[in-house]
């Protein structure tokens, strides 16, 4: 007859941690573009060639707007009030918040911490806690912007677990890429990829912790 085991049993995780944009925040670029270019041929060719997503992660990574502005300006003066408008016009990417994501934030936070890590630029991040006011629920937040580091590099998920005082198998990660949940993982977070409130809803029940 086998022995039986004498491992402790492993305790679920209680400790929710968001992303933020595309998780709460409805954030998308094309929402601005579609206003100012004719198509959406035009909008996805210039999203991929000109304000590309790795441009703008050096922002969630840390460089100032205006040195990333004139970057692309000098490189293509043709586009220059196109590009400006990334800038100064960013907060028409963010049109609202999912709200039925906030629903499951708050209630989270009636029942213990919830911690946040999110790839934003510091600029903008400050700009949106003016706007949001469910962004001051959460107990920590890591933003690349203001750190220098961006999801899936193992040292910002290490960031957070150290300021929030949490082992890693604690908490549940939750974002809409797949790298950063694949990243999160490999800290030795859980992690679920986001995708719809409802789903999120039942991920969670999955882990006891709604």
């Amino acid at each position: 007859m086998a022995e039986p085991s004498t491992m402790p049993p492993v305790a679920p995780p209680t400790v929710p941690v968001f992303d933020i944009g595309g998780v709460l925040l409805d954030w998308d670029p094309r929402y601005l573009y579609e206003k100012l270019l004719p198509d959406a041929e035009s909008v996805e060719r210039f999203l991929s060639e000109i304000c590309t997503p790795a441009w703008n992660l050096e922002q969630d990574r840390g460089r100032p707007w205006d040195e990333a502005v004139d970057l692309l300006v000098a490189r293509h003066p043709d586009q220059a009030e196109l590009i400006r408008a990334y800038r100064d016009r960013w907060s028409e990417m963010v049109p609202g918040a999912f709200e039925d994501t906030v629903a499951l934030l708050e209630t989270l936070k009636s029942r213990g911490p919830v911690h946040a890590i999110t790839n934003f630029s510091a600029e903008k991040f400050h700009e949106c806690r003016e706007r949001f006011a469910f962004l001051d629920l959460f107990d920590t937040v890591v933003v690349s912007g203001e750190i220098g580091q961006v999801k899936p590099d193992p040292a910002i998920y290490h960031r957070l677990l150290g300021a929030a005082g949490v082992p890693a198998e604690a908490c549940v990660f939750i974002d809409d890429v797949e790298k950063n949940v694949v990243g999160a993982r490999a800290v030795g977070m859980h992690a679920v990829r986001f995708d719809g409130a409802d789903r999120l809803r039942r991920d969670l029940a999955g882990f006891g912790m709604l």
